[in-house]
């Protein structure tokens, strides 16, 4: 007879998540965190517990910390910054009130990017729109394109300026069809280990070529990174499309200036509900420009189809990013550091595993 199979005892459950989770006592004192949290705040348990939450999180500004005076009170707070180990994050944070131990709280915390990553189900609903609007609309082009040649053929020739404005119309239209139609892709290119700098230098170079020479690049480089886990084409033209952008954001400005960044960062963990596990994206690629910024009401919506700050843009530029990025199992974020003077884009991927050679135990 086979047993019913014994649950995992409640320390286990919580060590399994894939959210970072704290208890809290009575005075707002760690008392007890999971791996996640560990990973999250960049301390090991043993020098969490003991500490208050102020201790560890800056809610300043969040109004989460009016919230915390009132022990029985609930919090569910979406896409809150807060500072955790000296640096801002956007995170989606919850307290709740243990009813049988009063004035004791669980705290959980997740990334506020983590949605982006929430399964393999292809592209969001709001890109697949544009994208059979855009199949419905290519034909029609075509023919008007085709009737425009015509109508050509039997003008004089000073009179053939207006079918060439039609031609030339057309043609930008369906140049960006064809970017809507990429938006709207369920095809993903492979994925395999990916030399980052080898890339980062390559876009730099192309983007640099024709910035002119009053925009200045910077490059701070860590040289240990391993492998990332990304597609070669894919993650360049991602550089590009962020370099290029940070060029016209900045250069038109006073000594404008661009710096790229490689590090490897702990606590940035994104859950792939298709794998059913987190994946861990620890090399941060950042590129800041010394422009003014995005309009604050855009902030929100940078990587949504057609929002753009640009007099002639498509706003379609950083939702390709979003997608390619999202393609290589990476994330793409945005910030503006307002006492710094930066834009700064974050681009994180995951690490290449090493290969096991076939006879390897």
């Amino acid at each position: 007879m086979n047993l019913p199979a014994v649950a995992p005892d409640p320390r286990a459950q919580i060590s399994g998540l894939v959210f970072a989770l704290m208890v809290l006592d009575p005075q707002l004192r760690v008392v007890e965190v999971n791996p996640a949290a560990e990973d999250l705040i960049g301390r090991s348990a043993k020098r969490l517990v003991g500490e208050t939450l102020f201790d560890l999180l800056d809610l300043t500004g969040s109004g989460i910390e009016r919230r915390l005076d009132r022990e029985h009170a609930q919090l569910i707070a979406r896409g809150v910054s807060i500072g955790i180990a000296g640096q801002e994050r956007r995170v989606n944070l919850t307290v709740s009130p243990l009813s049988t131990h009063p004035g004791w709280r669980v705290v959980t915390l997740t990334d506020a990017g983590q949605e982006d990553m929430a399964g393999d189900t292809g592209p969001d609903v709001s890109l697949k729109a544009p994208a059979i609007l855009a199949h419905e609309i290519k034909n029609p082009l075509a023919a008007i394109r085709g009737a425009g040649q015509l109508i050509a053929r039997k003008l004089e020739p000073g009179d053939r300026g207006l079918t060439q404005v039609i031609s030339d119309e057309v043609d930008r239209i369906a140049r960006l069809i064809d970017r809507m139609q990429e938006l709207g892709s369920n095809t993903r290119e492979p994925v395999g280990p990916v030399n980052l700098h080898e890339s980062v230098r390559k876009a730099i170079a192309t983007v640099r070529a024709g910035a002119g020479a009053n925009v200045a690049f910077s490059e701070e480089f860590d040289p240990s990174l391993p492998p990332v886990l990304a597609n070669r084409d894919m993650l360049e033209q991602v550089l590009i499309n962020l370099l290029t952008n940070a060029v016209d954001a900045c250069g038109e400005g006073e000594a404008p200036s661009i710096s790229v960044r490689t590090r490897f960062v702990s606590g940035l963990a994104a859950n792939v509900l298709r794998l059913g596990t987190a994946v861990r994206l620890p090399i941060e690629v950042s590129v800041a420009d010394s422009g003014p910024g995005l309009d604050p009401t855009l902030a929100d919506h940078v990587f949504e189809p057609f929002v753009t700050s640009k007099k002639n843009g498509q706003g379609l530029g950083l939702p390709l990013v979003k997608k390619m990025v999202g393609d290589m199992g990476g994330r793409v974020s945005y910030r503006r550091d307002q006492r710094a003077g930066l834009t700064i884009f974050k681009v994180h991927l995951a690490v290449s595993e090493p290969r096991q050679e076939a006879g390897d135990d």
